[in-house]
């Protein structure tokens, strides 16, 4: 598969089969995560795997989709401040860009791999770093809940929506 037709072939899933998700996998979406380029390469992320029926029950009751039920994996991911670029003409911190890279290459991983994932940023991030106090000091920028796509898995309405080229792009 190119990439351009691994971009067009992933969608939100939502739903997932109960087919295990293979270590083999799993570790290969890490690995693209941890090989995402970050500001002078300082790489100020983490990623928890969440795999444990107990961490997975917890991550369940911080958003309130229902997806959690049904897949064996989440992975957090989340940035810090501390170590990370700052650009010196406006002191912007990048350590969320640098989150959201790694966090989109393993989410383009997920699909390289034959499983489906959504990015879900619409969780209550206090009560996560009070039920996982590992991550407390970090900005999180998504969950990504990873399973094999249910037979009946289907982009939502509006995937196929997008802007054109003139409303997104211009050209100097």
């Amino acid at each position: 598969m190119t990439y351009s037709e691994l971009v067009k072939s992933r969608y939100s899933c939502r739903k997932f089969s109960d087919k295990p998700v293979e270590d083999e996998k799993l570790n290969a979406i890490i690995q693209a995560g941890i090989s995402a380029p970050t500001a002078k390469n300082v790489q100020p992320v983490k990623i928890w795997v969440i795999k444990s029926p107990d961490a997975l029950a917890k991550i369940k009751s911080c958003t309130p989709f229902q997806w959690t039920k049904e897949v064996p994996v989440v992975l957090a991911v989340g940035g810090t401040t501390e170590g990370a670029f700052v650009r010196p003409s406006d002191n912007r911190n990048f350590e969320d860009v640098d989150a959201a890279i790694v966090a989109t290459h393993m989410m383009l991983a997920v699909e390289a791999e034959g499983l489906g994932t959504t990015w879900v940023g619409y969780f209550d991030a206090p009560k996560v770093k009070e039920l996982f106090p590992e991550m407390k000091d970090y900005d999180l920028v998504a969950l990504f809940p990873i399973g094999y796509p249910a037979d009946d898995a289907m982009p939502a309405d509006r995937h196929y929506l997008r802007k054109s080229m003139a409303e997104i792009v211009s050209f100097i």
